[in-house]
């Protein structure tokens, strides 16, 4: 049984050295006494990609070799709902628990006996999801009423160019490259293996299969 301690922090400034202990604590509760630490200071909105230990982590999961991974806090995983939701789902998959020391709670869940451990598991998330969609939608409501136009453009209220970006290369090639390993899988299955919202796995999808790409 392989447990993992995943500490983050977003400043050369921040010290895990609390999380590390409320981490030790929480896991001496579980009976998990034996794991491996693992550290790094990145931002959690940052791209996926910058987050190499988180990265590395991620792979060791995928490969079934993860069995618990325990955080300060969910949002040391993922700041972003959407993203966090999605990591549940993937950890579900390949029977890797996520324990949070701030969020002791979530616990419980783990102890209902099937098949009702299931139905309230995905509850939680729908109600994460909700939520999700609440802060984003307040969010865009911000953002909306903060942008100007100046000299015939649409700008944001720090003078960036409005509009969404393209996804990036190296998004749209995992994608490309999971539909190529098994094209029956769902867009749901493709959006948790690549990270890559539903929207714009359907969109990239609908050009691969029109020859566009």
């Amino acid at each position: 049984m392989r447990t993992i301690i995943y500490l983050r922090t977003s400043t050369e400034e921040q010290n895990p050295e609390n999380q590390l202990k409320d981490c030790k604590s929480f896991s001496e509760g579980l009976k998990l006494n034996e794991f491996e630490v693992f550290q790094e200071k990145q931002s959690a909105f940052k791209d996926d990609s910058k987050r190499e230990v988180f990265n590395n982590i991620l792979k060791e999961i995928k490969k079934g070799k993860v069995d618990h991974i325990i955080v300060w806090d969910w949002d040391r995983l993922f700041r972003n709902r959407n993203k966090l939701i999605q990591f549940f789902e993937l950890c579900k998959i390949y029977k890797c628990k996520i324990h949070s020391s701030r969020q002791g709670y979530f616990e419980d869940f783990y102890k209902i006996p099937a098949p009702f451990d299931e139905i309230v598991s995905n509850l939680v998330l729908n109600l994460m999801g909700h939520m999700a969609e609440e802060e984003s939608k307040k969010k865009s409501e911000r953002v909306k009423a903060a942008v100007r136009t100046k000299n015939g453009k649409t700008l944001s209220y720090k003078g960036n160019k409005w509009g969404r970006k393209k996804l990036s290369t190296q998004k749209l090639n995992k994608i490309k490259e999971c539909y190529s390993k098994n094209p029956k899988l769902t867009i749901r299955q493709i959006e948790i293996e690549t990270g890559v919202s539903r929207s714009a796995v359907h969109k990239y999808l609908q050009e691969i299969k029109e020859g566009k790409n």
